[in-house]
């Protein structure tokens, strides 16, 4: 059940017990993804895990804008500040174990959010006030070997959105997109990233090689990201 295509009286018929709530962004991806990439492949995980996991389980609104300043060089990005982010994401939890929904998954789609995410799980579950117990989930961390291979508009993303929303990747700009972009992440010493906002490394943000990412991947990372979801959601539901 989406509970934004539900209706009240069918929320209080099911009396649904956990929720999926996913949480994106709005930021570039190169020059070929679309801004909403972080949002489609979260609710993509999301609404997969829930059709797996059956009844007693609603996917909730997305969270559109998260915490991704460091994109702010290129054009369209939004963000808000970690606390902005927190605070709205912990009451939207609450709203929901107000209505007995009290086991949450926050499924997670841009690495921006991962800090801040772990921060409203660990408080809402520690808070006792709404007896809700939250936990997040970040789908390129769960599919396997393929995780090390994350960068950004890259390969697993692009994979994901050729798979979940073909005509969304302008595939005329893929050869654009790979030559722009780097093959790592921030720039690196002992350890340490001294770049803060993406321009510094990537000339049109991607990181990564779109091209090598495509529908058959995205289907299988789909696979993997959803079932190790509905296995996390349903240890969630037995606490």
């Amino acid at each position: 059940m989406e509970l934004t295509e539900a209706t009240w009286t069918e929320v209080r018929a099911a009396a649904p017990d956990a929720a999926l709530l996913p949480v994106g962004s709005t930021e570039q991806h190169g020059p070929h993804a679309p801004l909403g990439t972080d949002s489609l492949t979260a609710q993509a995980v999301a609404n997969a895990a829930s059709d797996r996991a059956g009844d007693g389980v609603v996917v909730a609104p997305p969270v559109h804008v998260g915490v991704a300043e460091e994109h702010r060089a290129f054009d369209g990005t939004l963000w808000v500040s970690p606390d902005t982010f927190r605070a709205y994401v912990r009451e939207t939890v609450e709203s929901l174990a107000y209505h007995g929904i009290d086991r949450v998954v926050l499924v997670n789609g841009h690495g921006g959010n991962l800090e801040a995410l772990a921060e409203v799980a660990r408080r809402v579950s520690r808070d006792g006030s709404t007896g809700a117990y939250a936990v997040s989930f970040t789908w390129f961390r769960a599919v396997g070997e393929h995780s090390a291979e994350m960068g950004h508009g890259g390969k697993l993303e692009t994979a994901m959105l050729r798979h979940v929303a073909p005509g969304l990747v302008r595939e005329e700009r893929i050869d654009e997109a790979r030559e722009g972009g780097t093959d790592r992440w921030g720039k690196w010493v002992r350890g340490v990233n001294l770049a803060h906002d993406s321009d510094e490394f990537t000339g049109n943000g991607v990181v990564g090689d779109p091209g090598a990412g495509d529908a058959a991947l995205g289907g299988e990372l789909l696979d993997r990201a959803s079932d190790a979801l509905t296995e996390v959601l349903a240890a969630v539901r037995e606490r």
